[in-house]
This record gives structure tokens, sequence and C-alpha cells, in this order.
């Protein structure tokens, strides 16, 4: 079992930056797939970015050149660095953890709110 913990959200303008973390209750290390998903009100959970133990990663579309997704081990934590946000950025930033077995752990959330 692990638990997650998101921190980094708010406010900010259009153009701004932010960096979400996550840090998790136990070694990262042998979880082989560890990201990042939004909900935006009244659309469904999204997947923004995922990042393996090896270090690959995986972007949603809508994000590729913009965000940045990485993990740091030695202090159970994965980040998602977000530049030149935009106002559809906006929405609930949730952690995840899929674990072997096929197992997904999810944070409570943190808000990222980009005006116009």
């Amino acid at each position: 079992q692990v638990q997650l913990v998101e921190s980094g959200g708010g406010l900010v303008q259009a153009g701004g930056s932010l960096r979400l973390s996550c840090a998790a209750s136990r070694s990262i290390f042998s979880i082989p797939v560890m990201g990042w998903y939004r909900q935006a009100p009244g659309k469904q959970r999204e997947m923004v970015a995922i990042i393996t133990g090896g270090g690959n990663s995986n972007y949603a579309d809508s994000v590729k050149g913009r965000f940045t997704i990485s993990r740091d081990s030695a202090k159970n934590t994965i980040y998602l660095q977000m530049n030149s946000l935009k106002p559809e950025d906006t929405g609930l930033y949730y952690c995840n953890a899929r674990t072997i077995p096929d197992i997904n752990y999810w944070g409570k959330g943190t808000q990222v709110t980009v005006s116009s």
C-alpha cells in the first residue's frame, strides 16, 4: 500500500509556471509507473503525464513541450513542472501510483487554476 500527497497547486496567470510535487509514504523504487492526471469541472479525469521506473515518460498531446514529469526515488517523490500554462490546464491534479500487482493508488489532488 502507498499513500500519496500532492502539493504545489495554486492560482497563476496564463503563461506562468507551477511545479507540482507528489510525496509517497514508502519507497517508489519498486513502483513501475507513476503519473499525474487531472479533472476539470464537468469532464472526466485524463492522463497528463506518466513516468516509469526506468525514466521513460509519456505525455498527453495537449501538454507536450510545456510540461515535464520527473521522478526522484531518493526522496520518494515525483514532480510535474508546468510551463506556459493555459486556462484549459485548470483542474484538480491527482498523483497516481500503479503497483505490482496492478493496483492503482491516488492522492487527494491539488487544485491548479490558470486565469486568462
